[in-house]
């Protein structure tokens, strides 16, 4: 197999607090662990994927999510040579941003901040790791390497608007340090595209155990049609949820095969022989064939009719965007009761989103029910 290690990002430019290295852990070994051991990654146990966190124990969370993004990153990323340390952080602080109840309530607080400069998740995502996390005496933030902070920021690729940058992480903080315009690195890329694979599984598997559609209706998907038809004759009421995991199992490891191989004839017919004919691209080379994007595209149209549009789940999301606008509305008319004075003189309506999507499914929903 060739040697796609040249293209990987082993050696770091440092931290924007300058630190002494350690005996024992590269940089981006003490990256994951500085993300494993933030308050931030703990509070994804109680935040919502699909499912909001109090409808039961077995469904997907965000931090089970960024742990099976991980899992899938490293792999790929082993496999060719890279940085798998890298991207197995990146893939684990991918959701750090996230509010609570999901992209339902990504949605509700960006619409309360439309007019304070907006909410993303992939850049509170930088705010946290960046300054809200408070574990050092030195610094704020983790101080994480520039380039864990370059793929978090670029993972989906180059940055072109750079005004959300500047209101939520202002750009004298990053600069001379990330190329905005450059594409992100191979592990980034990486990282983002199991992320896609990662969700688009296991939220089928969740649908299935939450009876929201059945096994067999993954024949409406065309890429499954084999998969399902290799376990069909083996499939009865005992072994139901044996077979579900099986087939799920299959559709990863047939993904990642095929992602692998297009992103090795994409490395080999482009000629990039180091990380920086990387940067220098204007598109992924991390990416799937024609053939799996397309069958990307039916499972997301299979899981947004029978899973994001059905009824319970959209009125879950719908409570849990009610829930932010008036946590938002009344924690905006009285800040000083949850917010330090600093903060709030600094950017009063920042601090507020800060504050609710650092929340939990649980605490969101405590304080909604007892805020006067």
């Amino acid at each position: 197999m060739k040697n796609y290690s040249k293209l990987g990002l082993f050696k770091s430019k440092g931290r924007i607090f300058k630190e002494t290295n350690s005996l024992y852990r590269s940089p981006f070994q003490r990256d994951r662990d500085r993300i494993i051991h933030s308050a931030s990654f703990r509070r994804l146990k109680h935040k919502t994927q699909v499912f909001v966190n109090t409808e039961g124990d077995h469904y997907r969370t965000r931090i089970t999510h960024s742990m099976e993004v991980a899992q899938i990153a490293r792999s790929i990323a082993k496999h060719l040579n890279l940085n798998d340390d890298l991207a197995e952080t990146l893939s684990l602080a991918h959701d750090l941003g996230h509010t609570p109840f999901g992209h339902a309530g990504e949605d509700s607080l960006n619409e309360c901040m439309k007019n304070y400069g907006g909410f993303d998740h992939n850049l509170q995502t930088l705010r946290i790791v960046m300054f809200l996390e408070n574990k050092y005496l030195k610094f704020k933030g983790l101080n994480l390497t520039i380039e864990t902070l370059d793929g978090l920021l670029k993972h989906n690729g180059p940055i072109k608007n750079l005004s959300l940058v500047k209101g939520l992480i202002g750009l004298k903080n990053l600069n001379n340090k990330i190329k905005f315009n450059q594409s992100a690195s191979l592990e980034a890329q990486i990282s983002a595209i199991s992320d896609d694979i990662a969700y688009n599984n296991h939220d089928i598997q969740d649908g299935i155990n939450a009876n929201l559609f059945k096994l067999e209706e993954l024949v409406e998907i065309k890429f499954f049609r084999d998969i399902y038809k290799k376990y069909k004759k083996k499939i009865n009421k005992q072994n139901y949820k044996i077979a579900t995991y099986q087939i799920i199992r299959d559709s990863i490891d047939l993904m990642i095969k095929d992602l692998i191989i297009n992103t090795k004839n994409n490395l080999n017919y482009n000629k990039i022989k180091t990380f920086k004919d990387v940067n220098k691209t204007s598109f992924l080379m991390v990416d799937f064939s024609d053939k799996i994007k397309n069958s990307e595209n039916e499972i997301r149209y299979f899981l947004k009719t029978k899973m994001y549009n059905n009824k319970n789940v959209l009125g879950k999301n719908n409570k849990g965007k009610l829930i932010i606008k008036k946590l938002f509305n009344k924690i905006n008319k009285n800040p000083k009761k949850f917010i330090s004075t600093k903060e709030i003189t600094k950017d009063k309506y920042r601090a507020i989103s800060d504050f609710i999507s650092g929340m939990t499914d649980r605490y969101a929903i405590n304080l909604f029910n007892n805020i006067k």
